[in-house]
């Protein structure tokens, strides 16, 4: 509990304008102060609606981000059910900016940092594809790596899309920099000749907000869409229902785009957003043994897979930290390998699975996934779904 609570007021030091909210007893949300979001439509009704507190608005990507006055100390959270009618039928598209986390490190799960580890051999693709795939990661963006460096696609990647390792100039790596790095490894795995489209939307302590996810997901489509979406990252919301703003872009996506989410790391059944959606794919983590759940990993009627998440050795950023060694060993030193536990791993095993059965059968990602997760083909958990492993 104690790493818990230092962990959450490193986090809200980080981030002065994020708050902690407990609409019920241990269940947890965050949220950005003063800011709702709302569907494109539904911002003159909002508007009028919250004109009392209004302060200012930024629209993007279909979406509007409302800011209310600080002083006038609006909770977002009671104001947005208000907004919505508080019913199951929501009558305007509006919703806290709640913050979204990269897993593996959050509350009460799991499980460790990234650990050095030998280099792992660079995936090799036994075939040519017959078709290209794309495959969009939204995460901490991507460092250079002698197993991608090379490849066109990476040469196309912005700026702003690269890693940032140590942000607040500690000399130490960030909690969860190298996570979008490591992710990208585990895609390459099981779809090496996919290409990659990094957007950053967390930063190298994990933490991002659904305003972010919500505009890269709307260049995503914007640049032509993807076949296959990697999020390994979500959040609990204030009410436990979906942001319909994030459905909606989820949605305008299309069905040709196959949408992969991690189901969290809390080890409860609480849905994890944007995992628990319809349309997306949900993926929880397996043990070592590859037969039944990591304790870390979340479960529920909303898990529609689950895959391989602890000890997964992948590509990783180069770093060399403080610590000095012991044993004959520098724990903080990577030189571009690392093994990682977290269900943020067990899902691009799925997404890399569906794009690389995309590219070798020359077949879109919908058949793709539909082939993958066959429920007469594979074997089912309760409560993590298709087991898909080998």
């Amino acid at each position: 509990m104690f790493d818990q609570e230092a962990r959450l007021e490193r986090l809200l030091t980080r981030h002065p304008d994020a708050a902690v909210v407990e609409p019920a007893p241990g269940r947890y949300a965050l949220v950005r102060r003063d800011q709702l979001l709302v569907a494109e439509h539904d911002v003159p009704a909002a508007q009028d609606l919250v004109r009392r507190w209004y302060d200012s608005h930024h629209d993007e990507h279909g979406v509007t981000s409302l800011r209310l006055r600080a002083r006038a100390k609006v909770d977002v959270c009671e104001l947005a059910a208000g907004l919505t009618g508080g019913g199951r039928h929501r009558r305007l598209s509006v919703s806290p900016n709640h913050l979204v986390h990269g897993q593996p490190m959050w509350w009460s799960g799991p499980a460790d940092l990234p650990r050095p580890a030998p280099p792992v051999p660079a995936p090799r693709a036994t075939a040519p594809g017959r078709r290209e795939v794309t495959v969009a990661v939204l995460d901490t963006g991507l460092s250079p790596h002698p197993w991608y460096e090379h490849a066109p696609w990476y040469a196309e990647q912005r700026e702003e899309a690269a890693e940032v390792l140590d942000a607040d100039l500690d000399f130490e790596l960030d909690a969860q920099a190298g996570h979008g790095t490591f992710i990208a490894g585990v895609l390459l795995r099981y779809a090496p000749t996919a290409r990659l489209r990094a957007h950053r939307v967390i930063g190298g302590d994990g933490v991002g907000d659904e305003l972010g996810v919500i505009r890269a997901l709307g260049r995503v489509a914007a640049e032509g869409g993807a076949d296959v979406v990697n999020l390994s990252i979500g959040c609990h919301t204030f009410d436990d229902r979906p942001s319909p703003l994030v459905a909606r872009a989820i949605a305008a996506l299309g069905r040709r785009t196959v949408v992969v989410a991690c189901a969290g790391n809390a080890a409860g059944d609480r849905p994890f957003w944007p995992a628990a959606l319809k349309p997306v794919i949900a993926v929880a983590a397996l043990g070592p043994d590859g037969a039944d759940r990591a304790w870390f990993s979340n479960y529920g009627w909303w898990v529609d897979a689950c895959a391989p998440g602890v000890d997964v050795a992948s590509s990783f950023v180069r770093f060399d930290g403080p610590r000095p060694r012991a044993g004959g060993v520098d724990p903080d030193l990577f030189e571009g390998y690392a093994t990682w536990s977290g269900t943020s791993f067990a899902a691009p095993a799925v997404a890399g699975r569906i794009a690389g059965l995309a590219a070798g059968e020359g077949i879109g990602a919908a058949e793709a996934a539909d082939r993958l997760l066959d429920p007469a083909a594979r074997r089912t958990l309760p409560d993590l779904g298709m087991i898909v492993t080998g």
